[in-house]
């Protein structure tokens, strides 16, 4: 799994350009909690290298700005862990704390029609 680190606000609009060609993912992870701990582990491990989508991680604890930003360019609720789902700009899947699954990940990828 390739992380790409979302640290700076400035990001957030790239990420949503980038999302009018092809789904971008966000990883909303807390380094001080063992559940963010538990599910950033299990993405990891059952990562499907197939899905080929760009997959950002923010540190909530050292980019609180960032990951605040998130919530209201994306109209999601702050969680943490979160996975957000972003599409044509907006996110079309979250999932947090225990929900959080490639399988679910990758069953709304094709709900959707994987892009």
């Amino acid at each position: 799994m390739d992380w790409i680190t979302l640290n700076e606000t400035s990001q957030i609009s790239n990420i949503k350009e980038t999302s009018f060609n092809k789904d971008v993912i966000i990883f909303k992870h807390s380094t001080t909690c063992s559940i963010s701990a538990m599910a950033k582990h299990r993405l990891e491990d059952d990562w499907d290298a197939s899905l080929e989508l760009p997959v950002y991680y923010v540190d909530v604890i050292s980019s609180r700005d960032v990951s605040n930003e998130i919530a209201v360019s994306f109209e999601v609720h702050h969680e943490s862990p979160q996975i957000l789902l972003i599409r044509d700009g907006e996110c079309i899947y979250d999932a947090s704390h225990f929900d959080i699954s490639v399988s679910e990940l990758k069953e709304s990828l094709t709900y959707h029609g994987i892009r």
